[in-house]
């Protein structure tokens, strides 16, 4: 179908991107891109797919930034949040509150570690990672150690764009310009098992970086109030995986030193690692768990802190106290989220998605075995089903190519070509998939991939 402008005939994906260039900023993006890289109006999605306005199909590889869990449109999903729109659709939760989120309460209550007994509701990941922190500075004050008001986070961490939880990351890409207004924190040395000497096994490299981030806590453990970490991948910091280990021996090193442990699971919870969340994996509970993005199976914006009865009975008190805690969102608790999210939940319980994605994840190692021997991939690494894929420029000493030469954007725009949404991370090609995808998805993707590779590192 085309209109016509000014006596020209113009389609409607193009007018869609002459209109959306005139008045939007998009997230993540030098807008200045986009006078020579196309942007791409979506008409509809469907499973794993999205289509635009000219018929084209791509497979959504990347879950639409890591949210998505059972596809475009799924039809069990939509028929919650249309069902929640006839009774309610948001109603203030200072004094009031409905039975969506009582269920949803309940069930992650139910799932979470056992520690975990509360629930308080924010709009985003980067929100719930501010009420973490919060939350932790707050629970010393009220306990009388008012001088536990700094934190620990990991080099190479990542844990959104609000200031907090931007002074808590440790990518410079997204934070060194905004260094003058972030708070002061304490960096320990990441456990990412790329960095290890040859070889080094993941675990041993584990423990070994953990030396540190032991010394820093016992040096410090008079003036920290928490250690926040992403639970075995740092995913915007390159995908990089860690063993389980460091983990356990961080909650050891929390309980001695009096610290808290923040987990920010926004990304790797609820299945991308093989286990609901990313904690199971070390069998440890931490002190405040943050959830964002497949809670609502990519529909709609919810996050969630889930916490410990011993933190919540810090803040129970007469008002005059002035204990409470006082953080608030407009849109906190809101009922079509939280029936999102219900019906996300319960397509776990029935389809048995754990299980079933097992095979995916065996699938998705095996087919990409070949990439391994390429003369310019230093590093294939898996955790469940997440799988991430490394250019370098040189493979034995793991040298990087230059930032300047966007490697990985060609990777992207050979995917969109050829039907598949990747979205490289720098150098780093990976796969995310929605769960509803088969083999013979995954592996064009997995072929697409291959191609992108190919034509990247030619020199």
């Amino acid at each position: 179908m085309a209109i016509f402008v000014h006596n020209s005939p113009m389609t409607i994906s193009d007018a869609l991107k002459q209109r959306d260039l005139a008045v939007n900023w998009h997230p993540c993006t030098q807008m200045k891109d986009h006078e020579w890289l196309d942007m791409i109006p979506i008409k509809r999605g469907e499973g794993i797919y999205i289509e635009d306005f000219d018929g084209n199909r791509y497979i959504d590889a990347i879950s639409s930034w890591w949210v998505n869990l059972f596809g475009h449109a799924n039809p069990r999903i939509n028929q919650a949040i249309k069902n929640q729109l006839d009774e309610l659709e948001h109603v203030i939760f200072a004094g009031f509150t409905h039975q969506p989120i009582i269920e949803l309460s309940e069930q992650l209550t139910a799932i979470t570690p056992a520690s975990l007994q509360h629930v308080f509701y924010a709009d985003n990941g980067s929100s719930a990672v501010e009420v973490a922190l919060k939350m932790s500075f707050h629970y010393w004050r009220n306990k009388g150690q008012p001088q536990k008001k700094r934190f620990v986070n990991l080099a190479n961490s990542y844990h959104g764009e609000t200031l907090g939880a931007l002074s808590l990351g440790d990518v410079e890409l997204y934070k060194d310009i905004y260094q003058p207004l972030l708070l002061d924190v304490l960096t320990a040395p990441s456990p990412d098992a790329y960095l290890a000497e040859e070889g080094e096994s993941a675990r041993d490299f584990a423990l070994r970086q953990f030396a540190a981030m032991d010394t820093l806590l016992q040096q410090h453990a008079d003036e920290v109030c928490a250690v926040i970490v992403e639970p075995l991948i740092q995913c915007a910091g390159n995908m990089r995986m860690y063993h389980p280990v460091y983990l356990q021996k961080l909650r050891q090193a929390c309980d001695k030193y009096q610290i808290h442990l923040i987990a920010d699971e926004i990304a790797v919870g609820f299945g991308r690692t093989g286990k609901m969340f990313a904690c199971e994996h070390a069998d440890i509970s931490p002190d405040f768990i943050c959830l964002s993005k497949g809670l609502t199976g990519g529909y709609l914006p919810l996050s969630a802190v889930l916490t410990t009865e011993n933190i919540y009975q810090a803040f129970y008190d007469s008002y005059d106290s002035l204990n409470g805690f006082l953080h608030s969102h407009s849109y906190t608790g809101n009922a079509l989220g939280c029936s999102a999210a219900l019906a996300t939940l319960d397509i776990f319980k029935t389809d048995n998605v754990l299980e079933n994605n097992q095979h995916l994840i065996r699938y998705m190692q095996s087919a990409t075995e070949h990439f391994k021997d390429h003369p310019h991939i230093a590093d294939v690494r898996q955790t469940g089903m997440v799988l991430a894929i490394e250019m370098v420029q040189d493979k034995t000493s793991k040298t990087p190519y230059p930032w300047q030469q966007r490697r990985g954007l060609k990777v992207y725009q050979h995917g969109l070509k050829h039907g598949v949404l990747l979205r490289p991370l720098g150098n780093v090609v990976y796969f995310m998939p929605p769960y509803v995808i088969n083999t013979d998805e995954l592996q064009k993707v997995i072929d697409v991939a291959w191609q992108g590779v190919q034509l990247a590192t030619q020199n």
